[in-house]
């Protein structure tokens, strides 16, 4: 009997490994630019064509690279950031397996050009899938060049599942801002197809956030700042007037690598308790600076799952620092110091007597001195037309009779046979008629939601919703990879009543939004669609995630008290739908108490 175990070739090992560390053109980008850090360049360019599937370009003035060094850093393992297995537990770099060069090699087309300071010519290498395609001197800048063409051009099954260009797109610059908001003293930038998405200059961190995200966002940030011997914790949290439902900007960095934790995300949301609604969440950009023997940073090939020695400690110091940020905002008044056109307000003096006001009136007036005006006899003709003319009735009671209701649509006598033409809103959120099986409870916001979403989905198919024009167009600044989501769902916004145009910068005008908004907040709503539809990549499924959002903005509220005609217009509407007795997300809109449950309870 033959062995059956045996090694896998470098090659398709490579290839495993890869599907770990490099998912898609965002990770090789995450992994070329992390090594440009830590080569300790000070400008950073990267160049994107087709959103990573055809070329993608890290140029950095680093320290370059030997013609050795060149050539085994595309080897597994071969790294230059630890020597032992301690080191593990003292890292301060971004990279340490060794595996990302290899990883990109593998499944990619690489040409690196690098060059050291004190070398007077460079190093070209090619390598295509895992093999070597040529080594040769070249002349170059110092630092390094990595060029990586045709991602995953020997794995067509993982080429097939990208997804379209605009959400690779979105993915890039989201890798891209995790690492520029670590690191404000480098300057940083990116370009797709030509064109220029971001240009960070050096500066503040708060200068930093401003440049990504807008001034406007930058503005309500609150500074935070702990130093204790477990750990020091420094950043921005924002302010309760910030919090958002969806589209929050949520950073934790340790030791100036990304995170994500869900248990230090609670307790920076415990923070505003009682601040901001329920279900909203407040953006945040918090650093932590631990020691790298308390963390372990080797548990996923992302790097972005970390685990904490002194976890509930440090949730504790979180806590008690975004609390006391909150709170020193909260209590500080403002003072406004322009006294401009302001009254002046005499200074107290003790000595001085003040003597009560003194009231003046005329005693000599009588308003019955003078005679009142006289009515003309022919007063009847001034109204003649002014009206027409009541008919007498000995019958007062006529007058108040109330006018038949008109015969019931075909298509909604089955489901409200001998509905109530009157109905009652009860605590303003439930809609009461009596139909022939009982007692009818409607939801009003809900069934409002439900009338909605089958509007805009048709609209979505028909383009035949129409526009109201704003007064003054208002302006909204987004974040590079909101902007990307944006540029995408132009057309769909369109079909429903938008009109936004972009004005460069990832700002956009909101110059108009679909008829009977009105009310509501422009900036807010396209912020909330766009937060929603980075979360779906298909169409239909996207299609049906705004139209649930709008109808969600647009829908009646609570506590909003509706007349007869607009219940009875509303419970019309949605009897008219495919589906009465449920929501879009599979929450009930409706339901009956029966005729002889309510005579057993009154029995």
């Amino acid at each position: 009997m033959t062995d059956v175990i045996h090694l896998l070739p470098d090659s398709v090992a490579n290839q495993i490994a890869a599907g770990e560390v490099i998912q898609r053109p965002a990770s090789v980008i995450k992994e070329l630019v992390e090594n440009a850090v830590d080569a300790g360049a000070t400008t950073i360019h990267v160049l994107v064509v087709d959103a990573g599937r055809t070329s993608i370009q890290v140029i950095d003035d680093g320290k370059g690279m030997s013609e050795t060094d060149a050539r085994l850093s595309f080897e597994r393992h071969a790294t230059s950031k630890i020597l032992k297995a301690d080191d593990l537990f003292a890292l301060r770099t971004m990279g340490f397996r060794g595996e990302a060069l290899a990883s990109i090699a593998a499944v990619a087309q690489v040409e690196l050009l690098t060059r050291r300071a004190e070398d007077e010519i460079g190093t070209r290498v090619s390598i295509a899938g895992s093999k070597l395609v040529l080594q040769e001197p070249a002349a170059c800048p110092v630092g390094s060049n990595f060029k990586v063409e045709n991602l995953f051009f020997n794995v067509p099954a993982r080429r097939k599942f990208l997804k379209s260009n605009a959400t690779e797109l979105s993915n890039i610059l989201t890798a891209f801002e995790r690492i520029v908001l670590v690191y404000p003293d480098i300057q940083f930038s990116l370009h797709h197809n030509g064109a220029e998405l971001l240009n960070l200059k050096r500066g503040s961190l708060r200068q930093r956030i401003s440049d990504v995200f807008g001034r406007q966002y930058s503005q309500d940030l609150l500074p935070v700042e702990v130093h204790t011997a477990m750990c020091s914790i420094t950043g921005f949290v924002s302010k309760p007037e910030g919090a958002r439902k969806k589209g929050t900007h949520d950073y934790f960095f340790v030791n100036g690598r990304y995170m994500r934790h869900p248990y230090f995300h609670k307790a920076v949301q415990s923070a505003y308790d009682r601040l901001v609604p329920e279900g909203m969440q407040v953006p945040y950009f918090l650093y932590f600076d631990v020691e790298p023997s308390e963390i372990d940073v080797n548990i996923h090939p992302t790097k972005t799952e970390i685990k904490f020695q002194n976890e509930q400690a440090i949730w504790q110091i979180l806590l008690a620092a975004v609390r006391d940020a909150v709170g020193k905002f909260c209590e500080v008044p403002a003072i406004d110091f322009d006294m401009q056109g302001s009254p002046d307000i005499p200074v107290f003096d003790p000595s001085r007597r003040v003597a009560p006001p003194q009231p003046s009136y005329n005693a000599d007036y009588n308003p019955f001195k003078n005679r009142m005006p006289s009515v003309p006899d022919e007063w009847t003709t001034l109204y003649e037309g002014a009206a027409p003319a009541v008919s007498q009735s000995s019958d007062a009671g006529n007058l108040f009779d109330l006018p038949e209701t008109s015969p019931r649509d075909a298509s909604l006598q089955s489901p409200l046979v001998e509905k109530s033409p009157s109905h009652y809103q009860y605590k303003g959120r439930y809609l009461m008629t009596a139909v022939k099986s009982g007692l009818m409870i409607i939801d009003q916001y809900r069934a409002d939601v439900r009338v909605r979403y089958e509007r805009y989905m048709s609209q979505f198919g028909q383009h035949s919703a129409s526009t109201q024009r704003l007064l003054f167009p208002e302006s909204v600044q987004l974040a590079p990879s909101d902007a990307v989501v944006l540029d995408k769902l132009m057309p769909d916004l369109m079909g429903i009543g938008f009109d936004v145009s972009s004005l460069g910068g990832n700002s956009f005008a909101v110059n108009g939004m679909p008829a009977g908004l009105e009310g509501l907040d422009a900036v807010s709503l396209l912020q909330q669609l766009v937060a929603d539809a980075a979360q779906e990549t298909q169409l239909s499924d996207l299609h049906a995630r705004l139209a649930l959002s709008l109808a969600r903005s647009a829908a009646i509220p609570y506590g909003q008290i509706l007349t007869n005609d607009e219940m009875e217009s509303l419970i019309n509407d949605l009897f008219s739908c495919s589906n009465v007795n449920y929501t879009p997300d599979g929450k009930a809109i409706l339901c009956i108490l029966p005729q002889t449950d309510i005579e057993h309870l009154l029995g």
